[in-house]
């Protein structure tokens, strides 16, 4: 005799949206050279930053605001809004899955793109969701599509990312406020904009928190350059935001974390620089990208996806090939967009190493496939 599980967890597989690249540095037994394949900005966060982070390294021995109050009412500033329509957690990913729990039971229609951001669809199956895909269309997710699906399906959740990971494709704010108009009322759209203070101003429609249907998300751990202190938060109508302190992790944050986001959000000087050191990083990737006969896609993120041209299985033999070099990428899976690669953005000599190493990665997956 043992506790039981419920039926939902023994349906369910074990699953890892993501293989880190430590794991894969143990199973290789040696370290990466170049480590751009997770999306982090390796330009880093602020010196100023850093320098708060060590201020505070000695009041670790106190938890954190609960309330997050000093960020809290920083980000409401800076975005324009109350305080009431923000709330802050453990990365975009917790958020979601506190998304997924307000709306979701089992068996409700979900509707999102197929090869979109996998942890969402990992929280849906976590709660006995029933996931809807719609596939993208020329490397973007294809709006009408989804609001096709949500429609037929009558789903009380849809999830998109504007910019898009994994290609780093993105739509106008027109677009998405037209997307926005014509959802039913009873439909949540989670708006995932990770990538927003790398993308074009166009990109980004204003705020409207007047809206009780939308939740915009947005993060520390890419621009900001904090992806290991994990800090995200989402913006929207004052009552749905409300709804989270029902169930978030109140203790989830911890201090230095706070600490690294309320200055992060401050030096808006360093975020400027280091935009532009995305931009430069993105624009070298698809130069070499086309010096070895390949295509990259346009991107509006920190990271480029580039279009192998031929079939999955040959993208696949190419990234095995760079990671056997010691460059950690990553690829999307989804059929279609698995004939690429993803390559983040890296210090000089990170991309020094893929520039010298992609050539033969070429060669190699030629002979593999």
């Amino acid at each position: 005799m043992e506790p039981l599980f419920t039926s939902l967890i023994d349906s369910l597989p074990s699953t890892v949206p993501f293989v880190g690249p430590e794991a894969l540095e143990r199973k290789r037994g040696r370290p990466f050279r170049a480590r751009l394949g997770a999306n982090e900005n390796g330009f880093g966060p602020a010196p100023s930053v850093i320098a708060a982070m060590q201020d505070h390294a000695g009041d670790v021995w106190k938890y954190a605001d609960p309330e997050n109050y000093d960020l809290k009412q920083a980000l409401a500033t800076h975005l324009g809004v109350t305080p009431g329509n923000v709330v802050v957690g453990e990365g975009i990913d917790t958020l979601l899955g506190l998304v997924v729990r307000q709306y979701v039971r089992e068996g409700t229609p979900v509707v999102t793109s197929l090869g979109a951001y996998p942890t969402f669809n990992f929280h849906v199956a976590g709660f006995g969701g029933r996931l809807v895909t719609v596939p993208y269309r020329d490397d973007r997710e294809d709006l009408d599509a989804l609001l096709a699906a949500v429609k037929r399906e009558q789903a009380p959740l849809v999830y998109f990312s504007n910019p898009d990971n994994p290609m780093g494709t993105w739509w106008e704010a027109g677009e998405i406020e037209r997307f926005i108009d014509a959802l039913p009322a009873s439909t949540m759209l989670v708006l995932d904009e990770a990538y927003g203070e790398t993308a074009p101003i166009t990109a980004l429609p204003p705020l409207d928190v007047s809206r009780p249907n939308v939740l915009r998300m947005r993060t520390f751990s890419k621009a900001y350059g904090l992806a290991g202190m994990r800090c995200g938060y989402a913006v929207g109508a004052e009552k749905q935001i409300n709804a989270f302190d029902k169930i978030r992790n109140h203790f989830g944050m911890n201090k230095l974390t706070q600490i690294a986001a309320l200055n992060a959000l401050h030096d808006q000087n360093y975020l400027k620089a280091v935009t532009s050191r995305i931009i430069a990083a993105r624009e070298r990737i698809a130069l070499i990208a086309a010096a070895n006969g390949l295509k990259a896609i346009p991107s509006a993120t920190n990271f480029v996806t580039i279009d192998c041209g031929r079939d999955g299985p040959y993208a696949l033999a190419v990234l095995n090939a760079l990671i056997d070099r010691d460059i950690f990428v990553r690829k999307p899976m989804a059929p279609v967009l698995d004939r690429c690669i993803r390559v983040s953005v890296g210090l000089d000599e990170e991309l020094d190493t893929f520039e010298q190493q992609l050539p033969q990665a070429l060669a190699a997956a030629e002979e593999t496939s």
